[in-house]
């Protein structure tokens, strides 16, 4: 597996050698967004100079040279997160049990199968429920690999009948190409507000006391978001017709900053997808550069309190995003950006894929030249490391998942889709 991917690097860098230059921020998306948002960086020459901590040094100053040093590191690189960033999550409930809402062997005019699952989860005497929407190809002969979205928007995007039909989430498209496509709704697990973000599985765990004063480094919406997305795929390990071993992880915006999270909070997601996930999650925080930490803190309830230390203090933070993306190694992970989208800060995103390399390497993977950055409209595979740049502006759209499968193509195609 090695050698074919060092192989697959060897002629991406060819591909990339031969175009003449990569992505550069358009000048006119540039002045609309100082016009819009003038108290914010968008000119590359007015990011800051920094220097990221270094990712393969060890809290007793020793260097990682090997998996197996690595795996210590990594110890300290995930208690640092938690502890400054997005908090403690709980580990599994007390007791966890699924239940079929509703089936549909013939969906999608015979293409699929469809199944609502309701997943329970009790601590002491209190219950939780959230829904997972699961559709499989009806021809599949051997368990499919799947893509579970963690959805951030309306559930209307998510919609099981097929009343709406949203490239927010193409299950025609994603059944066509042989996979399965699974939804959460995050809002299910944590609302997304302020006021009321303890309602869900915070208070399954914590009781009353979640709606009194917590600690500072307790856990927010997106860890709890993340959480159940592990909770599901607790699910997929008892459905034997899903390859849980083939699992893709695929979050956009304050859902793409959840899913990387959780992808390194969980092993056992094979692929973590980012799609424009911006500040707090795949950019930068050192660039400043477009959303800030300050910006993105001001979501009280994404994260947890200590990361309000680091308001306009980015150079103190005890990490970057590169080590965010360092913590899935060696698993894959693929960051997705939009031209348009200058304030999620694509080349940011980018230059997180590239610093996190050092954890790579470690697995003879080659490291990616931060001068590597494709042009628009082009998906690169840097081997367990894939990036592109699309036009237009925020959402997740159809372009976006196509890129998305022809990585896992490339990826589960050599064993068998």
């Amino acid at each position: 597996i090695k050698s074919w991917c060092l192989v697959f690097i060897l002629l991406t860098s060819t591909t990339l050698a031969a175009q003449e230059t990569g992505w550069e921020a358009n000048s006119d998306i540039i002045e609309a967004s100082e016009e819009n948002r003038p108290d914010f960086i968008w000119r590359e020459s007015e990011v800051p100079e920094y220097e990221l901590p270094d990712l393969l040094k060890a809290r007793d100053g020793s260097t990682v040279s090997s998996p197996e040093e690595w795996s210590s590191r990594r110890c300290e690189i995930l208690e640092l997160f938690r502890t400054h960033m997005f908090g403690n999550r709980p580990a599994a409930p007390d007791r966890l049990s699924f239940h079929l809402v509703e089936k549909e062997d013939e969906a999608l005019e015979n293409r699929a199968s469809m199944r609502r699952i309701s997943v329970t989860s009790t601590v002491e005497d209190r219950d939780h429920q959230f829904e997972l929407i699961l559709f499989l190809p009806a021809e599949a002969k051997k368990p499919v690999p799947v893509f579970l979205l963690m959805n951030n928007r309306d559930s209307r995007n998510t919609d099981p009948h097929r009343g709406e039909i949203s490239e927010f989430w193409p299950v025609e498209e994603v059944i066509r190409r042989g996979y399965g496509i699974a939804a959460i709704q995050n809002n299910e697990l944590a609302p997304d507000d302020t006021d009321h973000y303890h309602e869900g599985v915070i208070r399954l765990f914590e009781g009353s006391a979640a709606e009194e004063e917590r600690p500072p480094d307790a856990w927010g919406a997106l860890a709890a978001w993340g959480w159940g997305a592990s909770r599901v795929m607790d699910y997929f390990e008892t459905n034997p017709d899903v390859d849980e071993s083939r699992i893709a992880l695929l979050g956009h915006s304050r859902g793409g900053k959840a899913s990387l999270w959780a992808g390194a909070e969980d092993e056992r997601f094979a692929l973590v997808i980012s799609n424009q996930s911006g500040a707090g999650g795949a950019a930068l925080s050192r660039r400043r550069y477009g959303e800030t930490v300050e910006a993105v803190n001001r979501f009280e309830h994404w994260f947890n309190d200590h990361f309000n230390a680091f308001n306009d203090r980015e150079d103190e933070l005890p990490f970057d995003q590169h080590m965010l993306i360092s913590l899935l190694a060696p698993r894959p992970v693929y960051i997705g950006s939009a031209d348009a989208d200058l304030w999620a800060d694509p080349r940011g995103e980018f230059l997180s894929l590239v610093h996190a390399s050092g954890a790579y390497e470690l697995w003879n993977y080659l490291p990616v030249d931060p001068e590597q950055m494709p042009a628009l409209n082009t998906s690169v595979n840097f081997g367990h490391r894939g990036y592109h740049v699309r036009s237009g502006s925020h959402d997740l759209n159809m372009t976006d998942w196509h890129h998305y499968m022809d990585f896992a193509d490339a990826l589960w195609l050599r064993i068998g889709k």
